[in-house]
């Protein structure tokens, strides 16, 4: 046994877990970033920029080097737009006789449609709006979309195809894509009849359930601003001139004389059955007027150089979104979203696995990239910003960890691994896992497409194997129950706070899982591969 050998073991047996203990130095950053001063974290807000010299501040005292020459924030410059209520809104002319819609009840007109002023326009059921070439599947075959409006049902709809390719086509920029490509300007969304958010949240992530006057059956809040990168070669959803969300109120109005009824496609959606598609009987008349500005809210970047010479060059990335939805509409009297576990809880775990790796003196082969992005409740923006305007040449990033609120609401037993079976980075996870005596298993729900919701999925799409994760349960269990449970009266509410229980021990071994799968991949010779029958390998650059 030679003296390198003695001197590291010697170093991580004294480096041995407490459990107890780093389960309250990780609970410590979540007081701090859920408090209620810090007003929920609202991108851009003033509490959001707290939170960026808390991290930022943390990143420094542990040593970490800056992403730049001199700070650890990546400003990330946006452009908002607001609905102007009193000189916007949607109506339906039939025979030229025009029906105002009722905004927040029969329809919501959203601000990120591109139309200013007036706007007409036919439409066509397009029922799930799904193109699949893998499946040999195409709701828009043979429509004629060219200048109209797409109406479509936001499910995944009955396609023959792997969770993976329906969550990817199924993501609403995909859906867009395929809509623009068939000559439509704009869409009408009807909620997923199977599956509405939980708790107000938008499906894809991209939502404000603290404002609600764009979301399509609030209507008692003020319009929320709609986000967009500032720099107009990094956005997506270009050329959709119009976006509403159809209420149910107002189904059967958009459906009357087209021969067909929106309780009867309800139906079929709600049996996840074949849409038909066809033109509707009405048009759907838009005007609107934005207020716009501009705004700047930074990702909060720190590196830890690797050792090797050959490998340091090289970086695996751990991130996390540091922003939530600020404060909005009362929920029991209480309008403050405090996002503790959504995603203050995944910030906390940076940190941690941070400090255990500075606290070890494990000096990883390959350097790790500490990353707090910013606006992932806007849609993602500040980890599409970073993974296409990287601080790091991106051909050298070579694999990202993610985490969005991964719930530790129970005991670890068993761990949710998004992506388990995509990459290589799975076959690592379940030794990371197993050190700690910890299983392994797929997503529980792979319906919710949660691969493709969070911020891992700016750097898959950029060709980057990545990973996510949630405490896992077995079915039937009281751990489904509560997970469940915490979804259906927890998530996106002011209820997501200081005050729920949460087990901090079993946070801390999470993040002992986090440290070793960070290491084994730093350490790897090989890079990070997509497997050849994972439908993301096409991505790989």
């Amino acid at each position: 046994m030679n003296k390198t050998f003695v001197l590291l073991f010697a170093a991580l047996s004294a480096f041995a877990a407490d459990y107890a203990a780093e389960g309250k130095l990780w609970w410590a950053h979540i007081q701090f970033l859920a408090d209620d001063k810090l007003e929920g974290r609202n991108t851009g807000s003033d509490g959001y920029k707290k939170a960026v010299t808390y991290v930022a501040t943390q990143f420094e005292k542990l040593g970490l080097k800056p992403a730049g020459t001199m700070a650890y924030e990546q400003p990330v410059k946006f452009e908002t737009r607001t609905l102007v209520p009193d000189q916007s809104g949607a109506a339906l002319v039939r025979d030229g006789v025009v029906e105002a819609l009722v905004p927040g009840q029969e329809a919501t007109l959203s601000s990120r449609g591109e139309a200013t002023g007036p706007l007409t326009a036919p439409m066509v059921f397009v029922g799930y709006g799904l193109n699949i070439p893998e499946a040999n599947y195409n709701d828009l075959k043979g429509l004629d979309l060219k200048g109209k409006i797409a109406v479509y049902i936001n499910a995944p709809g009955p396609v023959q195809a792997s969770g993976n390719i329906k969550s990817h086509y199924g993501s609403a920029v995909e859906r867009w894509a395929a809509m623009r490509a068939a000559g439509a300007i704009g869409v009408a969304t009807i909620m997923n009849p199977r599956n509405p958010a939980p708790g107000g949240g938008a499906p894809a992530g991209g939502g404000n359930p603290a404002g609600g006057g764009q979301g399509g059956g609030r209507g008692a809040q003020a319009p929320q601003p709609a986000f967009l990168l500032a720099d107009p070669e990094l956005r997506e959803g270009a050329g959709q001139q119009v976006s509403l969300t159809i209420g149910r109120a107002g189904g059967e109005k958009f459906f009357a004389g087209s021969g067909h009824t929106y309780e009867s496609i309800m139906k079929l959606a709600a049996e996840n059955q074949p849409l038909p598609t066809f033109p509707l009987a009405v048009s759907l008349q838009v005007k609107a007027a934005y207020t716009t500005s501009t705004m700047e809210a930074s990702n909060v970047v720190a590196i830890l150089p690797g050792s090797d010479p050959k490998l340091k060059d090289e970086y695996v990335v751990f991130s996390a979104h540091l922003d939530h939805v600020g404060i909005g509409r009362p929920v029991n009297g209480d309008s403050l979203y405090n996002g503790a576990m959504d995603n203050a809880s995944g910030v906390a775990s940076v940190l941690e696995v941070a400090r255990l790796f500075k606290e070890s003196g494990v000096k990883p082969k390959r350097s790790l990239i500490f990353l707090t992005v910013t606006a992932e409740e806007k849609g993602e923006l500040g980890s599409r910003y970073f993974a296409l305007r990287p601080t790091v040449p991106v051909k050298q990033i070579v694999a990202d960890i993610n985490l969005d609120m991964f719930l530790p609401l129970y005991k670890l037993k068993v761990l949710e691994v998004q992506g388990l079976t995509e990459s290589s980075l799975g076959d690592v996870v379940k030794e990371a896992a197993k050190e700690e005596g910890v299983d392994v298993q797929t997503d529980r729900e792979p319906e919710q497409n949660r691969f493709i919701r969070s911020d891992q999925y700016s750097f898959i799409r950029n060709g980057i194997p990545a990973l996510a994760f949630k405490f896992g349960y077995e079915f039937g269990s009281p751990e489904e129950k509560i997970r469940q449970e915490w979804v259906k009266t927890v998530y996106h509410r002011p209820s997501d706070d200081l005050n729920q229980p949460i087990d901090k021990e079993s946070a801390a071994k999470f993040d002992r899982i986090i440290f070793g799968l960070m290491k084994r991949v730093a350490d790897d010779p090989a890079r990070p591969k997509w497997k050849d029958d994972s439908f993301f390998k096409r991505f790989a650059k």
